[in-house]
């Protein structure tokens, strides 16, 4: 078989939330990527072991890894063991990407980023492999139905 190019960190876990990836090329949107089944994506044109399996000619084999891990809240992060009296601490689990050496990249809102690096992504950002136009926003299920019903609030308002 084919070895993968990454190991999972001690601390990957799956989501507590149904995240998803909007596929755009252009002004069309492609089927939607699911990512709440399990804790790593793999991203890449090898279809024997890419979950994400991406045809343009700028993509390597095993280009990223979309990965979540649990960490400490940002609440719960900043206070002491004694500021929190004994209580746990606040663990969630947040998606990062990793660029696996790509020979041409991979973008985050534009810019390149460093390779062998998890780099957090945050709600509605936008992921893009080698010099490919294909756009991958990330959004949670959660937030998208928001999202909609303030949209359909405004809407409703004028």
């Amino acid at each position: 078989g084919t070895v993968r190019k990454f190991v999972e960190p001690l601390d990957a876990a799956k989501p507590r939330q149904r995240w998803r990836l909007y596929v755009f090329k252009g002004d069309e949107e492609l089927p939607t990527m699911h990512l709440h089944r399990q804790s790593v994506y793999l991203f890449g044109r090898d279809a024997r072991v890419c979950d994400g399996v991406l045809e343009h000619p700028s993509i390597s084999g095993q280009h990223a890894v979309l990965q979540f891990r649990e960490v400490e809240s940002k609440e719960t992060a900043k206070l002491s063991d004694e500021q929190l009296l004994g209580l746990p601490r606040k663990m969630v689990v947040k998606p990062y990407i990793m660029d696996l050496d790509s020979t041409n990249g991979t973008f985050l809102n534009g810019k390149r980023i460093q390779p062998s690096r998890y780099i957090e992504l945050l709600l509605e950002d936008v992921v893009q492999f080698g010099t490919s136009s294909r756009e991958y926003v990330l959004i949670n299920a959660g937030d998208a139905k928001k999202a909609a019903a303030a949209a359909a609030a405004a809407a409703g308002a004028d």
